[in-house]
Parts: structure tokens; sequence; C-alpha cells
């Protein structure tokens, strides 16, 4: 089943792949909030608001990534997992 918790105690492929996606989405993170706090200092000074807004888009298009990813990482969880623990959780 898709974003169930028992996905990151799987076979060690699956531990693998959880573990790297979850590396990957903390560091999305944390370069989102990073240009979220650089983008919010320059618009401080008049001069820096344009390469601030830069920064504030860089930083959503960033946080609209954490999502997808976590898909991304479901759906190839899903695709290595076997049928028969599927249709357990499914069928619970």
């Amino acid at each position: 089943m898709l974003f169930h918790s028992d996905n990151r105690n799987g076979s060690d492929r699956g531990k693998r792949i959880y573990a790297l996606f979850e590396i990957v989405y903390t560091a999305i993170d944390f370069l989102a909030a990073m240009m979220f706090l650089v983008g919010s200092v320059m618009f401080l000074s008049e001069a820096w608001q344009t390469p601030g807004t830069w920064l504030f888009i860089v930083g959503s298009v960033l946080f609209a990534t954490k999502p997808t990813l976590r898909l991304a990482r479901e759906l190839k969880l899903a695709a290595i997992g076997d049928t028969d623990d599927l249709a357990k959780r499914l069928h619970g």
C-alpha cells in the first residue's frame, strides 16, 4: 500500500531506497528553507528585491518537489515489493 509506514521496513533494497529518498528529501527541505531565509533578508534592501524574489521562486519549486519525491519513492517501493505482502496490507 502506498504511503504505508511498513514500507521502510521491507527488504534490504527497500530500506536503502527509503533511506536514500529520505536524505534527498531532507536536502531539498534544507535548500528550500535556506532560499526563503536568504530571500527574506534580501527583501530588506530594495536593490536586492529582484534576486530575493528569484530565491523565493526557487524555494517554492523545491518545496513543490517534496511531494513528488515522496510519490516517486512510494511507487518505486511498490514496484520492488512482494505482491503477497502488498495484498496482505490491502486486505489487512
